[in-house]
């Protein structure tokens, strides 16, 4: 078990953490459905409710919290007092779409639902680039024996465009970019992979052939699910990974160079904070806390937020 202190306790499933400069933390919490805001002794604080399901959020260049709401496909279950996302039905599924919330006044506003006339199904988690635009996941939908296909978008955060990069992709999930902005990573849940594409201008991502074995960073072996990323400051690519439960380490090369057990089969994320950026915030959504620990690398400063 790694060496841990817990920053608060009762979320409902919290995702998408934000190091903020004050020392809080703000993240989604999916089954609330709200953002919150984590304060350094553990008091929460709601910023917006959010209706839906709240899976991935990042600040932007405005001041304004972006936010990947997956529609409500998933809905709360609980099993041996673990908490897990469940697939929902078409009934409550309203269809995904980003949005962004007011900090100061708590508006939430959708300013993507479809990309060139095609549904947003569940968008995930997103990453800004220096440019102010951001990509994002969209993890898709699943319903008995349906499963729609997704991909890797790129949007502008004003709205004014949307387009897809990477089609198909296997229900991405976690998503990040290389210290130098060249490289897209992201992973996929279900195929326990951690994928990466060059980036050859502001989103625009650079073709493959069809059987080409750069695309894949690193495979796990076994049954090991993924959840969302981080990227530390030397590049390396830090995975929740499920089932194990814990925090794997990839290095640009493609090799796993560290793994942190948390002891929650439902560890979704990680975000760096604190001095030096050398503080880990974990999210353990099985248990519904919110954990912190000194980490042995820096993490990459993050546009609009750390630099």
């Amino acid at each position: 078990m790694s060496n841990f202190t817990e920053v608060t306790s009762g979320l409902s499933f919290p995702e998408g953490p934000i190091a903020m400069p004050d020392g809080s933390v703000v993240l989604v919490e999916m089954f609330g459905p709200r953002l919150t805001r984590v304060l350094p002794d553990g008091t929460k604080e709601t910023i917006a409710e959010i209706p839906g399901g709240p899976n991935g959020a990042a600040l932007g260049p405005n001041g304004l919290f972006y936010v990947c709401n997956n529609g409500g496909c998933f809905m709360e279950a609980q099993l041996d007092g673990l908490t897990f996302p469940a697939h929902a039905g078409p009934d409550r599924w309203f269809g995904g779409r980003i949005q962004t919330v007011d900090p100061k006044t708590g508006k939430v506003t959708d300013l993507y639902t479809e990309c060139n006339g095609v549904k947003l199904t569940a968008p995930n988690d997103l990453v800004f680039d220096e440019h102010g635009g951001f990509y994002f996941t969209d993890h898709g939908y699943s319903h008995d024996r349906s499963l729609v296909q997704t991909g890797i978008l790129y949007a502008k955060n004003d709205g004014s465009m949307i387009k897809e990069v990477v089609f198909p992709a296997h229900e991405p999930n976690g998503i990040g970019l290389s210290p130098d902005g060249k490289k897209l990573y992201w992973a996929e849940t279900w195929t326990g992979r951690v994928m990466q594409r060059d980036i050859v201008a502001p989103g625009e991502i650079a073709e493959v052939g069809i059987v080409d074995s750069s695309v894949c960073l690193y495979g796990f072996p076994g049954f090991q699910l993924l959840d969302s990323l981080a990227v530390d400051g030397g590049g390396n690519v830090c995975v929740a990974t499920l089932v194990n439960g814990g925090i794997s380490v990839i290095s640009p090369e493609g090799e796993l160079i560290d793994f942190y057990p948390t002891g929650d089969i439902m560890t979704t994320n990680i975000c760096f904070g604190g001095k030096d950026l050398k503080t880990a915030y974990i999210t353990l959504s099985g248990t519904g806390r919110l954990v912190k620990m000194e980490w042995k690398r820096p993490g990459l400063p993050l546009e609009f937020l750390n630099k």
